[in-house]
C-alpha cells in the first residue's frame, strides 16, 4: 500500500507540474506577443464564446491590462442559429467579468454561391474591416488542430503551396496584423487548461454536424488517425509550418523575377516571362496578381494565358478574363488589371482646375493652370470622341490618337483618358500631355474611386 500511495502522490505531482507548465507556456505566448506591442494601438480578440477563444480572451485580458495595453474583444452574432443570442449573451458576460470593452457585430450571411461556412467568414471579414482601425492587432484563437484541417481541406482541393501552407501565424489584411498567438499548440492543451481555470464557454451545436466539411474531417477522420498515430495533428501541422517556409521562399524568388520584369506587378515584360521555365513563370504571375489584390485565375485559364504568352504575335491584343480579373497582351507587355466596367462615352463634367477630379472610374490628382495666369473660361472634363487634336509647344496642333500612340498609352484605357477643354480648345490629357500655354502637375496618382 506505501508503493501504491506513492505512486499515487507522484502521479499527482507530474499532473501538477504539467498544469504548471501548460499555464506557464500559454501566458508565455500571450505575454511575448504583448511584448511587441505598438503604443497606442489595440489588440482585439475574436470572441466566439467558445473554448478556444474564451480561453484566449482570460489568459490575454490581465497580461494586457499589467503592460497598460488597450486589449478589446470583438463578437459577430451571424443570426445562422437559435443559440446566436446565448452566445451573444455568453460574450458580455465574460467581458463584463473581466472589464474588457465589446462590441458585437450583426451580420448577414448570404451564401448564395460559396456554402455557409465560406459565407460566413466573408461577413465575418467584413465586420473586422468595419470596427478595426489600420495598425491595429486581431487576434484569432485558432490552434494546431484547425491548422492540421485546413492542411487537409487544402490537399482535398488539389491546392498548390500557398494552400498547404495552412493559415499563417501572422499576415497583413487592410492594414490590419491579423494573429494566431496558440497555432503551435494543440486543442487538447487548451482544453485542459480551460478545466483547470474552470472556465465556461459555450459550445457550439453545429460543431457535431458532420455535413459541415471541417467537421466531417475532424470527427470522422481526424479521431481515427489519431488513435493510428496518436501525434498526427503536431506531425500535419508541423508540415504545414515547413511548407510556410517553403512559400516564403518561392514568394522571395518571385520577387527576383517581379524586379527582372520590371517591378510593376501590372506590366510584366514578356520577353522576362518567355525566358522562365513554365512552373517558374505561373508563380511570377500568381505572385504579381496577389501583389494587385486580384483573385487567381483557374488552372485552364492559366494555362492558356501561357500559351498566349507564347503565340502572341505582335499585331495582336490577347484578352483572357477570369472572375475579378484580366490579362491583356500589347507591346511586349503581359498587363494584369481588374474587369473593366464599360464607361459612358458622353459623361463630362465641370471642373476647376486644382481639386482632384473625381470620375466614375477613378480618381485623378492634378493641377492645372494656364501658364500666363490670369482668369480663364471654365474647364470642362469629357471623353474621346475621335478626331481630337491637340496644339502643343514646338510641333502645332497633332492629331489626339496619333499622340496617344506615341506616349505609349494602352488602347483599353485611351477612351476613359480625361480630355481638359477650355472653351472650344483641348488643352490637356491628365496624366499624359498639355496643350501650348497650359501646365498641369507632374503626374500623382490615380486611384480607384470610392464606392
Amino acid at each position: 500500500m506505501r508503493g501504491y500511495a506513492a505512486i499515487l502522490v507522484r502521479l499527482k505531482e507530474l499532473s501538477f507540474q504539467e498544469g504548471w507548465a501548460l499555464q506557464y507556456s500559454l501566458e508565455n505566448l500571450i505575454d511575448n506577443a504583448l511584448a511587441h506591442h505598438v503604443p497606442g494601438r489595440v489588440v482585439w480578440v475574436a470572441l466566439s464564446g467558445g473554448l478556444d477563444s474564451s480561453l484566449l480572451l482570460s489568459v490575454a485580458a490581465p497580461l494586457a491590462r499589467r503592460r497598460g495595453i488597450d486589449l478589446r474583444a470583438i463578437h459577430v452574432n451571424h443570426g445562422l442559429q437559435a443559440s446566436a443570442s446565448d452566445f451573444e449573451t455568453y460574450c458580455r458576460e465574460l467581458c463584463g467579468s473581466m472589464a474588457v470593452s465589446l462590441v458585437v457585430a450583426h451580420v448577414s450571411v448570404s451564401p448564395a454561391g460559396q456554402g455557409v461556412e465560406a459565407s460566413a467568414r466573408d461577413a465575418r471579414y467584413q465586420a473586422f474591416s468595419h470596427h478595426l482601425s489600420a495598425g491595429d492587432r486581431l487576434w484569432l484563437a485558432q490552434h494546431a488542430d484547425d491548422q492540421a484541417e485546413t492542411l487537409m481541406l487544402a490537399a482535398l482541393r488539389g491546392s498548390g503551396v500557398r494552400g498547404l501552407a495552412g493559415m499563417p501565424v501572422v499576415r497583413q489584411w487592410r492594414g490590419i496584423s491579423i494573429e494566431r498567438p496558440w497555432l503551435s499548440l494543440g486543442r487538447s492543451a487548451l482544453a485542459r487548461e480551460a478545466q483547470r481555470r474552470e472556465l465556461a464557454w459555450c459550445e457550439d451545436p453545429t460543431n457535431a454536424e458532420v455535413r459541415f466539411d471541417r467537421n466531417y474531417l475532424r470527427h470522422r477522420v481526424l479521431a481515427p488517425l489519431r488513435q493510428r498515430w496518436p501525434h498526427a495533428v503536431e506531425a500535419l501541422a508541423r508540415s504545414a509550418d515547413h511548407l510556410q517556409e517553403a512559400d516564403e521562399l518561392l514568394g522571395e524568388l518571385a520577387e527576383i523575377d517581379l524586379a527582372e520584369a520590371g517591378s510593376d506587378p501590372g506590366c510584366l515584360r514578356l520577353s522576362t516571362l518567355r525566358g522562365l521555365r513554365s512552373s517558374r513563370r505561373r508563380l511570377l504571375i500568381r505572385h504579381a496578381l496577389e501583389r494587385l489584390g486580384l483573385p487567381m485565375p483557374p488552372e485552364t485559364r492559366l494555362f492558356e494565358l501561357e500559351r498566349q504568352l507564347s503565340a502572341a504575335a505582335p499585331d495582336r491584343q490577347p484578352l483572357l478574363y477570369w472572375a475579378g480579373g484580366e490579362a491583356r497582351i500589347w507591346r511586349h507587355h503581359l498587363y494584369l488589371m481588374a474587369p473593366l466596367f464599360p464607361v459612358d462615352p458622353g459623361w463630362q463634367v465641370a471642373w476647376d482646375g486644382v481639386s482632384s477630379l473625381e470620375t466614375p472610374w477613378a480618381r485623378y490628382s492634378y493641377e492645372l493652370r494656364p501658364l500666363q495666369g490670369g482668369t480663364t473660361s471654365p474647364l470642362c472634363v469629357s471623353l474621346r470622341q475621335g478626331g481630337e487634336r491637340l496644339r502643343l509647344a514646338g510641333r502645332g496642333t497633332r492629331d489626339l490618337k496619333r499622340l496617344l500612340q506615341e506616349a505609349g498609352i494602352p488602347p483599353w484605357q485611351r477612351d476613359r483618358l480625361p480630355l481638359v477643354w477650355c472653351g472650344d480648345e483641348l488643352v490637356a490629357v491628365l496624366g499624359v500631355l498639355s496643350a501650348q500655354g497650359w501646365n498641369q502637375a507632374p503626374y500623382v496618382s490615380v486611384s480607384p474611386a470610392a464606392s
